[in-house]
């Protein structure tokens, strides 16, 4: 088990492979040439960011289940114990690394760590996140920014070189967790809205970039899911009703990744939901609260 990197807490709570790091291989091999054909992954070694509750726990905990060998990854080390305790029966082994991902510096030697800790990667899922209760007439860039730092900021910290890495090897896959908040510029929290948009468009030149060295990339767009997330929204009056359990999720989710699909709403009847939001116009979505 990894020893707790130190961390601060500014932040609310918020899934033949190589053996050298990227930088190794560009120093010894040069850029690889274009992959094979792609074919159905098998993960034997998988990185999960944001792993300590809901979305990323579960993640691991499947991944575990079948298999794999895991890193979880998460701010808050005492819960991350408590997940690898929980999987100590599993087939696959996790190990656990504490780690801010508003450090943007750490990010890098983090993934070293976690790369030298599995010998090498197959997936890696960034799966932080963080949502501030905004109100209606509240503008506090204080909240905003540290959401930038978590949803954006660090998924880009975490992904570029989990990228570069994958794409020296050709292979492997990465997975970002976004949201249907991403599809609309809605009134009621705009810079979570905002963030997610900018970790599918992110995502989506990350997936046509890797496209040639047999990277796929898979953009996740859950729904309502039963996480702290969630919790805390429903402590702060909002009703909401037909979320999915964040076990269900997770399997939707390594389900849509392993089919190499590039974009997927968790569960389905969001991308109906999403193709309504993006067409109502203007004059009349700035006047709805959703």
């Amino acid at each position: 088990m990894f020893a707790p990197m130190s961390h601060q807490p500014p932040h609310a709570p918020t899934s033949d492979p190589a053996h050298a790091s990227a930088s190794h291989a560009d120093a010894h091999h040069g850029e690889p040439p274009a992959a094979a054909p792609a074919r159905t992954p098998t993960w034997k070694r998988a990185i999960v960011v944001g792993a300590s509750s809901g979305i990323g726990a579960a993640l691991v905990r499947e991944l575990a289940a079948a298999g794999t060998d895991v890193v979880a990854i998460a701010r808050r080390a005492e819960q991350l114990g408590e997940l690898a305790r929980s999987c100590a029966g599993a087939r696959g082994r996790v190990h656990v690394l504490a780690h801010d991902v508003a450090r943007f510096d750490d990010a890098a030697p983090a993934f070293e760590r976690a790369l030298a800790e599995l010998g090498g990667l197959d997936l890696i899922v960034y799966a932080a996140g963080a949502m501030r209760e905004v109100g209606a007439n509240e503008f506090d860039t204080a909240k905003d920014l540290d959401m930038l730092a978590v949803n954006v900021g660090g998924c880009v910290a975490w992904l570029n070189p989990a990228a570069n890495f994958l794409r020296t090897q050709r292979s492997g896959t990465l997975v970002g967790i976004s949201s249907i908040a991403g599809e609309r510029g809605r009134k009621g929290n705009p810079v979570y809205g905002a963030t997610k948009a900018a970790m599918n468009h992110y995502l989506e030149a990350l997936r046509n970039r890797l496209a040639d060295w047999n990277v796929h990339v898979c953009t996740i767009k859950p729904g309502f899911v039963e996480t702290p997330m969630l919790a805390q929204a429903r402590a702060q009056g909002r009703t909401i009703k037909g979320a999915i359990s964040a076990e269900e999720c997770a399997r939707s989710i390594l389900a849509a990744a392993r089919a190499r699909k590039n974009e997927v709403f968790v569960p389905f009847k969001w991308r109906l939901v999403g193709f309504v939001i993006r067409n109502i116009p203007s004059f009349l979505f700035k006047g709805m609260n959703i």
